[in-house]
Parts: structure tokens; sequence; C-alpha cells
């Protein structure tokens, strides 16, 4: 994700089933109904979608110091083999359970536990093999005081009592697998994932400031970053597409707004609001940052905007927005391959292919 934040409709959650996709319209009524309450309150390649796939089997300074200490290993028991004694079905319905919660932004934490994963893992680097979700260093200061991380020390502390409940998971597991959830029970595709991360026990391996993206840049930049982890261009589409999810904080990233109605559903309305919006800068003391021109509700980032401008790119993004099952495919495809960046799995590892919670 580009380095901004994002979190989002408890009326669109799990339990009335995102596996249909919300018509823009009904998304965007649901949108301002939820907004005046709060005022007032102040798929993948076809393959069986069993536990198991037996074809695969075989912010910051004031807070660093605290951070540190209670995201530190002093009680971890995970180690290069103690993903073997973690049953991952049952991780995966508990990290499901912590999603909602109506006090929590738009009422679900699912699209800052796929930030998390994505900023664990995009800080790969792929001529010096550092970063990576593998050590889990995001945790620890400085990394976890980078500007770009702004506001995860709360998917962290969300997910710190399911460390404690599995010792034998690690954090880069937990953090990665945390981020399939979500995209899956927010109604997004099947994503394939599998265990074996180890984690550091210091910050020393810390990756510099940097590595993710700034979304106050352009096309650029955005390549640099990504084709710094492997990635085309074609993966790059599809990965931003994940912007579908959440909102913006002046307060942590500095920009402001969801980029769609339905911020806590799994969508292509990321593409499709993109093209079919006209965007205007948005008049404002904060950075700069693009608004809708007819209501000025929803936002989109510079960089954002050079996916719209930019052939290349464009020629994913008409892509995606006239086809989901397209964007549902290819994404699920290269965000397995960015929490895997960088590690070295156990041979017998096993991939994963979780159900969704009915």
């Amino acid at each position: 994700m580009l380095s901004s934040l994002r979190t989002v409709p408890r009326g669109l959650s799990r339990t009335v089933g995102l596996r249909a996709t919300p018509s823009r319209a009904a998304a965007a009524r649901a949108f301002s109904s939820r907004n005046q309450h709060s005022r007032q309150k102040q798929q993948v390649p076809p393959t069986a979608k069993a536990g198991v796939n037996p074809g695969v089997v075989g912010v910051l300074a004031a807070g660093a110091l605290v951070g540190w200490y209670f995201f530190s290993d002093s009680t971890d028991a995970s180690s290069a083999d103690s993903w073997r004694k973690v049953n991952f079905h049952n991780v995966y319905k508990d990290i499901a359970d912590l999603l909602e919660d109506e006090n929590y932004d738009d009422g679900s934490y699912g699209p800052v536990f796929v930030r998390l994963a994505w900023h664990s893992s995009g800080t790969f680097d792929t001529k010096t093999k550092t970063g990576g979700s593998d050590g889990a260093t995001i945790r620890f200061a400085p990394e976890s005081g980078h500007g770009a991380n702004a506001g995860l020390d709360a998917a962290r502390a969300r997910l710190e009592p399911l460390k404690k409940k599995y010792p034998n998971i690690s954090y880069g597991d937990l953090y990665t697998l945390a981020g399939v959830v979500a995209v899956q029970e927010l109604g997004g595709p099947t994503v394939r994932w599998r265990p074996g991360r180890n984690d550091q026990k210091t910050a020393e391996d810390c990756t510099p400031d940097g590595r993710l993206p700034d979304a106050a840049q352009g096309a650029g930049h955005v390549r640099d970053v990504f084709y710094r982890m492997g990635f085309n261009d074609q993966e790059i589409v599809a990965l931003v597409g994940a912007h579908a999810l959440g909102r913006c904080h002046s307060t942590r990233s500095g920009f402001e707004g969801p980029w769609n109605a339905s911020p806590t559903v799994f969508t292509n309305f990321f593409f499709t609001e993109l093209l079919d919006n006209t965007w205007v800068p948005k008049k404002w003391n904060g950075p700069f940052q693009y608004v809708d021109k007819n209501s000025g509700a929803f936002m989109m980032l510079p960089a954002d905007m050079a996916f719209k401008t930019d052939p290349q790119f464009r020629k994913y993004v008409d892509k995606y927005a006239a086809d989901q099952d397209a964007f549902f495919a290819d994404f699920a495809k290269a965000f397995t391959k960015l929490l895997e960046l960088g590690v070295n799995f156990p041979k017998d590892a096993p991939v994963y292919e979780f159900k969704t919670l009915e």
C-alpha cells in the first residue's frame, strides 16, 4: 500500500455475506447513513477451498520505548520449527473474530490488518536480500516509528493477545496471516498462504526508512519502489487495488478520507472510482490530495492519480475496472508474492487456502 492510512461499513460486514459485491449506489447510501450515525454519536485460480490444498502441501517517538517493550520477544516461544505446533485454522478464525469493532474507525480492523501485512512485507530489497516479512522487524523501533507505519501500533496491539494464545506462531506469520484473513473476510479473493517465517529478537535488522511508497509521489517513484521488490507493472496495479479498503487519516499520514463509499468491503471500486469521477485538488491546509468534484467525500492520493495518467499502468486499471474477477485473481497472486518476499520457507511448509467464515 502507498504510505497512507486505511481502515472501514459495519453495515456491510461478513455477517451479511460479503461475497455479494454491493452496488456502488447501495454502498454510497450505506456510507451516507453510517456517517450520519457517526455524527450523532460522535478469486484465485479455481481450486478446492478446503483448509490445506492437498496439491500444494509437501507514534512515533513518544511510544517507541513502550512499543519496543510490549512487542519484544522476551516471552516468545517461537522457533524455526515451532510453526508445526500451530493450528492455523484456529488462528484464522480467531483473527476473523477480531475484525469487527464498532469503536474503531469504520467498524473494522480489516483494512489496517491488510496494511500491517503489506508494510511488514514491502520493505524487501531484491539486491541486498534484506527486509520483508521474515523477521517481523516492523514491531521494533525505529522501523515501527517510520512515518509510513504511523497507526500500525493499533493493529499490532489488536493481534497481541493471539500471540500469547498461540506462542508458537511467529509475529511474521501472525501479521501476514492477519492480512489474508482481512482480504478474504471483507469479501476479497482466496489468498494462498504458508507458515514458516522466523522472528528477529532485536531491532538490529530493522530496515531503513524510505523503502515503502510515498503517496505524494508519481509513477516514477512508484515503479522504483515496486521494481526494487521484484514486481512488474501489472502486479503493481493489482496490489494498489487494495486501496478499495480503508481511509487516510490526517493525524497519521496527513491525508484525509476514504477512496470510496464501501471502505470495509474488498471490491474493484478503487479502479472504477478512479476512472468514473472527476478529481480536483482539495482546498484545505493539509498535504496536496484530490477529492471527487461531485461530493468531495472521497479522495485520491497524488500517487493514485499516476495509475490513471500513466499509459502502462492505465491499461491494467481499465482491465480491472471492467472485470472484478480478473482483479481478484491477479491481486491474490501478487499479494501472496508480496507476503513471501525474502522468506526461506521450510521445504515441507504447507500451503493453506482457508475457507471464509459463514
